[in-house]
Protein backbone atom coordinates (compact mmCIF):
# COMPACT_ATOMS: atom_id res chain seq x y z
CA UNK A 1 0.00 0.00 0.00
CA UNK A 2 1.07 3.53 -0.73
CA UNK A 3 0.26 6.90 0.80
CA UNK A 4 -1.67 9.04 -1.68
CA UNK A 5 -3.04 12.58 -1.56
CA UNK A 6 -6.81 12.86 -1.83
CA UNK A 7 -8.44 16.18 -2.66
CA UNK A 8 -11.84 16.47 -1.01
CA UNK A 9 -14.44 18.67 -2.74
CA UNK A 10 -16.05 21.43 -0.71
CA UNK A 11 -19.44 19.68 -0.66
CA UNK A 12 -17.92 16.69 1.18
CA UNK A 13 -15.65 18.57 3.59
CA UNK A 14 -18.25 18.60 6.36
CA UNK A 15 -17.58 14.84 6.56
CA UNK A 16 -13.79 15.37 6.83
CA UNK A 17 -13.81 18.12 9.49
CA UNK A 18 -13.37 20.71 6.70
CA UNK A 19 -10.13 19.07 5.58
CA UNK A 20 -9.33 19.89 1.96
CA UNK A 21 -6.69 17.20 1.43
CA UNK A 22 -6.19 13.82 3.09
CA UNK A 23 -3.23 11.47 3.07
CA UNK A 24 -4.56 7.91 2.86
CA UNK A 25 -2.82 4.54 2.51
CA UNK A 26 -4.26 2.38 -0.27
CA UNK A 27 -3.23 0.16 -3.17
CA UNK A 28 -6.36 0.69 -5.29
CA UNK A 29 -9.22 3.16 -5.56
CA UNK A 30 -11.54 0.60 -3.93
CA UNK A 31 -9.20 0.36 -0.90
CA UNK A 32 -8.85 4.13 -0.86
CA UNK A 33 -12.61 4.68 -0.60
CA UNK A 34 -12.88 2.01 2.13
CA UNK A 35 -10.04 3.63 4.10
CA UNK A 36 -11.55 7.12 3.75
CA UNK A 37 -14.86 5.67 5.01
CA UNK A 38 -13.09 4.17 8.04
CA UNK A 39 -11.52 7.53 8.90
CA UNK A 40 -14.58 9.61 7.96
CA UNK A 41 -17.80 7.56 8.29
CA UNK A 42 -20.58 8.48 5.87
CA UNK A 43 -18.41 9.71 3.02
CA UNK A 44 -18.58 6.47 1.01
CA UNK A 45 -22.37 6.82 0.63
CA UNK A 46 -21.79 10.19 -1.04
CA UNK A 47 -19.17 8.77 -3.45
CA UNK A 48 -20.54 5.28 -4.17
CA UNK A 49 -23.96 3.84 -4.98
CA UNK A 50 -25.64 0.87 -3.26
CA UNK A 51 -23.64 -1.59 -5.38
CA UNK A 52 -20.35 0.00 -4.30
CA UNK A 53 -19.64 1.61 -7.67
CA UNK A 54 -18.67 5.27 -8.03
CA UNK A 55 -21.87 7.26 -8.48
CA UNK A 56 -22.68 8.39 -12.01
CA UNK A 57 -22.34 12.07 -11.13
CA UNK A 58 -19.07 11.73 -9.22
CA UNK A 59 -15.75 11.68 -11.06
CA UNK A 60 -12.57 10.28 -9.54
CA UNK A 61 -9.21 11.16 -11.06
CA UNK A 62 -5.77 9.69 -10.43
CA UNK A 63 -3.06 12.08 -11.55
CA UNK A 64 -5.71 13.89 -13.64
CA UNK A 65 -6.87 10.70 -15.42
CA UNK A 66 -10.50 9.61 -15.01
CA UNK A 67 -10.61 6.15 -13.37
CA UNK A 68 -13.42 5.20 -15.76
CA UNK A 69 -10.78 5.19 -18.53
CA UNK A 70 -8.31 3.29 -16.34
CA UNK A 71 -9.33 0.27 -14.25
CA UNK A 72 -12.19 1.98 -12.41
CA UNK A 73 -12.23 0.82 -8.74
CA UNK A 74 -9.31 -1.52 -9.43
CA UNK A 75 -7.08 1.36 -10.58
CA UNK A 76 -3.69 0.87 -8.90
CA UNK A 77 -2.24 3.67 -6.79
CA UNK A 78 1.45 4.53 -6.59
CA UNK A 79 3.02 6.32 -3.63
CA UNK A 80 2.44 10.05 -3.92
CA UNK A 81 -0.40 9.72 -6.43
CA UNK A 82 -2.81 12.64 -6.55
CA UNK A 83 -6.47 11.57 -6.31
CA UNK A 84 -9.29 14.06 -6.87
CA UNK A 85 -12.96 13.43 -6.11
CA UNK A 86 -15.06 15.74 -8.26
CA UNK A 87 -18.85 15.81 -8.07
CA UNK A 88 -20.45 16.90 -11.32
CA UNK A 89 -22.06 20.32 -11.20
CA UNK A 90 -25.39 20.76 -12.94
CA UNK A 91 -27.07 23.99 -13.74
CA UNK A 92 -28.42 26.10 -16.48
Amino acid sequence: MAAVKVRIPEVLRKLTNNTEQLSIEAGTIKELIANIETAHPGIKDRICDEQGNVRRFVNVYVNEEDIRFLENLDTKLEAGADVSIVPAVAGG
